[in-house]
């Protein structure tokens, strides 16, 4: 075949992009389950940083993950659903569902030391993209324990600042019920009040959208939760 020609041109053309595309298909299908183990094991990570665990590697992750967590999916009525795996429960997706058609996963955290915590993880939105975090609650279902919160593309130095400690530990010891209401923790800015009685912290500085957001989603993701967290008040 002459190689001068818009034939020969074209098959060559095909030729590597055939190869290419196949290289790249076995290379992502190779990577897949790697980078799914990776992504596993930074949700747990997550899970476990709200009741102040800090393991290091993706072993002693998944290791601490495994023996002190159980996943339960419930509704809005308190009720546990069976055949569903908390792990595998989009809480973006089921956040924007009405509270009573949602699946609801709750990991509770079990260990001699520190006792059982109950954690919900949450999702919402910041200024420019997704956010989401988990709140652990003490054995009484209404002290929060700890708290973790992070971002997809708040502001650095802004709405970012959510995911630093310093904001997270403003939520140990907040309560969320308060002579039998349920009032989820509202964000506010520094040296104002809510209006009502619900335990509050102060928002990030300059990342007044952002805050509001967090605020947003305690309240849109904690609320489903309160008839569970009624059952389980020692």
């Amino acid at each position: 075949m002459n190689k001068q020609s818009n034939t020969y041109t074209l098959l060559y053309i095909i030729g590597i992009v055939l190869v290419v595309g196949t290289a790249l298909a076995i290379v992502a299908t190779t990577l897949k389950p790697v980078q799914q183990k990776n992504a596993d094991a930074d949700k747990m990570k997550q899970i476990l940083l709200s009741v102040n665990q800090h393991p290091e590697g993706i072993d002693s992750v998944t290791a601490l993950f495994d023996s002190c967590v159980k996943g339960i999916v419930i509704n809005s009525d308190g009720q546990i659903v069976e055949g569903k795996n908390a792990f595998d429960i989009n809480v973006a997706n089921e956040s924007k569902k009405p509270a009573a058609e949602r699946l609801l996963p709750l990991y509770i955290f079990t260990d001699s030391k520190i006792g059982t915590k109950y954690i919900i993880p949450m999702n919402g939105n910041g200024l420019w993209g997704p956010i989401w975090g988990y709140i652990a609650l003490n054995e009484d279902a209404t002290t929060v324990y700890g708290a973790y919160f992070s971002h997809q593309g708040e502001t650095p130095g802004l709405g970012a600042e959510i995911e630093k400690p310093f904001f997270s530990e403003r939520f140990k010891g907040k309560i969320l019920f308060k002579d039998g209401k349920f009032l989820p923790i509202e964000i506010v800015k520094a040296g104002q009040h809510p209006l009502g009685d619900a335990d509050y912290v102060d928002g990030i500085s300059g990342g007044t959208i952002t805050s509001k957001g967090v605020g947003a989603m305690l309240d849109n993701c904690l609320v489903p939760y309160r008839q569970y967290l009624e059952q389980h008040q020692k």
